[in-house]
């Protein structure tokens, strides 16, 4: 049996197959974040034919305040939409579905990007070091803000024709900052137990399904890790996955690292988080980490470690690494 090549149906998505391009970062935006004919043409490259059955889209910016880096994508304001429907049309032709990555960068965010001071959930610098500034923490008014920035963004990304979208809370970016006790020291409602640091995802996933309605799909990118003593546990990610899955989040895309894209080694080296949390909830789980063959990503899924696999490294540096894979099968 090809487990790759079967389809997956949920309450809110079909999709023909299991294989997923994970978000990766282009910087084929232009300086304001625009959609250019040079990231249109990264996504047609690599979604024609249909192989891959859902494309998500790279971390966005919600605000500029959250921006990453010079040249990442923007979803903060209402004249990307007709940019953003161009990129849904683009991918749609080609016979995939697609979600888009809403993102903010927290105290991963650089003032020369953003011209502010960047923000977190507590006064301590990202252990990643990207970042070089120490973050304001954040007030309530502050998280207020976030929790309506997210949600205007899911709202374009809607009308933009997108199939759905992806919370962000891995790699070190703010809602992974609020997820950890490493970069998470607050006192209040948000902080202290798991909780109270998933509180703001909570505030975030009610809120946007409040805005676009139950038919639309939500995900969300789990750091389920840290890989950093005294980082996030096991317990706490099995705890996240429940609470997320229960406020309405339709698929789990699971990675890890508190600094950004740590590669433990191996195929699939997200696989033992994601098989736990698979058992843990209802909802379809993706992985993502080291998968190079499709041999490699049927092992995944032959052996109930994940429902879907993301395969980002291998297509970002082939286009018809997809095609290849999918007829090998």
């Amino acid at each position: 049996m090809a487990y790759l090549n079967s389809p997956l149906k949920t309450g809110k998505l079909t999709l023909e197959g299991r294989l997923v391009m994970p978000p990766m970062a282009t910087s084929k935006s232009d300086a304001d974040g625009r959609i250019t004919p040079e990231l249109i043409r990264h996504y047609d490259e690599r979604s024609r034919g249909g192989y891959i059955s859902l494309v998500v889209v790279e971390h966005s910016f919600v605000s500029l305040r959250g921006k990453a880096s010079g040249r990442q994508l923007s979803v903060a304001g209402d004249d990307s939409l007709d940019d953003l429907k161009k990129l849904a049309e683009t991918i749609h032709r080609n016979g995939s579905k697609t979600v888009m990555q809403l993102n903010h960068a927290g105290s991963s965010a650089y003032k020369k990007y953003t011209g502010m001071e960047p923000v977190g959930p507590s006064a301590i610098l990202n252990p990643s070091k990207n970042g070089d500034t120490v973050p304001q923490e954040l007030d309530r008014a502050g998280i207020s803000e976030i929790i309506a920035d997210f949600t205007k963004a899911a709202v374009r990304v809607r009308d933009a024709g997108f199939d759905g979208v992806e919370i962000h809370s891995a790699h070190g970016y703010l809602l992974d900052q609020f997820l950890s006790p490493l970069t998470n020291k607050r006192a209040d409602e948000y902080g202290g137990g798991i909780e109270g640091r998933i509180r703001i995802h909570l505030e975030i996933i009610r809120a946007v399904r409040g805005e676009v309605g139950d038919d639309f799909p939500l995900l969300l990118r789990l750091g389920a890790t840290d890989y950093m003593e005294g980082g996030l546990t096991s317990e706490d990610s099995l705890a996240a996955a429940r609470a997320f899955e229960k406020a309405g989040v339709d698929m789990l895309d699971i990675s890890g690292g508190m600094c950004f894209y740590t590669i433990p080694g191996g195929p699939g080296y997200f696989t033992p988080y994601s098989k736990p949390i698979k058992e843990a909830v209802s909802i379809p789980v993706i992985v993502t980490g080291g998968v190079a063959k499709a041999s490699e990503a049927e092992a995944i899924l032959r052996d109930g470690k994940a429902d879907l696999v993301g395969v980002g490294r291998a297509i970002f540096a082939d286009p018809e690494w997809a095609k290849n894979a999918m007829e090998s099968l």
